[in-house]
């Protein structure tokens, strides 16, 4: 298969920093390259997932622009990154329509959903939509819980599929065999490495953005967001939990734990993609993939606009707006589920599963 032109350019800048190897230090993707003497498809793509864009090799090479060999390995593995999405995407018919117009469709998504949902109240009891209501089970007056569940369970289920057939095309796409996700040792220095973002940090100084000032800022923003995610994740689970097994109903008390993990998750969903989307603003034009801003706004913004309607929610929920905000968020949640296999939130998978390859290589086991 011919070779994409940005995979070309990133195979000439491997071949430069190869002969160098100034760079080595700074982060897994130059000791992984130099384990190879010829680099294929995959290799790139497994570089290009396995570099965080700390900007530190762009700083310190002395081939970076002005030079005329233009070593920009940032941008250029942040472009052969965002192609991937698409390659790996499953059906990859949908990737191209969500990398051309992720915002405008993630935002139709929400209001049709909410449009939806507030039809269907409107339908069964028109009252019922300005209601105030309080205690346990007034969130299921406007839709029942089994419809809630089965519209938002096939909804993620959908996303499941997706990023395992994702995960798979990336895993054979780089060569690696599937014996390796079974070997612990690989799999959690992995976890360690993705979860402290250890790549992230610029060979330890911190990471390039807007000048040659290292700052931890974008590892902090990364972590409100990531870990916002995961305590939103933990939120519904015990929801979850607690509606199955313990028989008891939404919204729960303001000190219960599904409240108080999703109190802290939508607070970290907020601060943190709103922060990655300033720096991003700010950052060296030279070291950005300028085509992939739409794909970066669309996912942000959906982690915003969940997070944001989540605290409004908690905020309204006894009084006569709750309906409305209800709707909005559950559409924005509806919305980020059916667009995360084809945006921005992939990389976080194809990374982690990039730093599993790496952990195996560095500790030269075999799979």
């Amino acid at each position: 298969m011919q070779r994409s032109e940005t995979l070309t350019e990133a195979d000439r800048l491997m071949t430069i920093c190869n002969s160098c190897r100034y760079c080595e230090g700074l982060c897994a993707v130059f000791p992984a390259m130099e384990m190879r003497r010829a680099l294929t498809s995959g290799d790139l793509n497994y570089f290009a997932n396995l570099c965080h864009s700390c900007g530190a090799c762009y700083v310190d090479c002395q081939f970076s622009p002005p030079h005329e060999f233009d070593v920009r390995v940032p941008a250029v593995l942040a472009r052969v990154r965002h192609e991937s999405y698409a390659d790996y995407a499953w059906p990859r018919a949908l990737a191209p329509m969500f990398r051309r117009n992720g915002l405008a469709i993630a935002l139709i998504a929400v209001v049709s959903i909410a449009l939806f949902i507030l039809g269907f109240v409107a339908f069964n009891d028109p009252t019922a939509l300005f209601a105030t209501r309080h205690g346990a089970g007034s969130f299921y007056a406007l839709m029942p819980h089994n419809t809630m569940a089965l519209l938002f369970g096939a909804a993620f289920l959908w996303a499941m599929v997706a990023f395992i057939m994702g995960a798979h095309a990336f895993w054979t796409d780089i060569g690696e065999p599937h014996a390796t996700l079974g070997q612990p040792r690989q799999f959690l220095q992995a976890v360690r490495d993705a979860g402290s973002l250890r790549y992230l940090d610029g060979g330890g100084v911190g990471c390039y953005n807007e000048d040659e000032k290292p700052t931890d800022t974008r590892r902090f923003y990364h972590h409100l967001t990531f870990y916002g995610f995961m305590l939103c994740f933990a939120s519904t689970s015990v929801a979850t939990l607690y509606h199955y097994l313990l028989h008891r109903e939404a919204p729960y008390p303001l000190w219960d734990l599904p409240v108080v993990l999703g109190t802290l998750g939508g607070i970290g969903i907020v601060i943190g993609p709103l922060g990655l989307h300033a720096a991003k603003r700010r950052r060296e034009s030279a070291m950005v993939d300028a085509g992939s801003r739409g794909m970066d706004v669309a996912f942000l913004a959906m982690l915003v606009l969940t997070g944001a309607t989540g605290l409004g929610l908690l905020l309204l929920r006894e009084t006569s707006a709750m309906g409305i905000i209800l709707a909005v968020h559950l559409g924005a949640v509806f919305a980020l589920f059916v667009s995360m296999p084809y945006g921005k939130f992939v990389h976080g998978l194809y990374r982690f599963l990039a730093l599993v390859r790496y952990a195996r290589e560095r500790r030269g086991t075999t799979a």
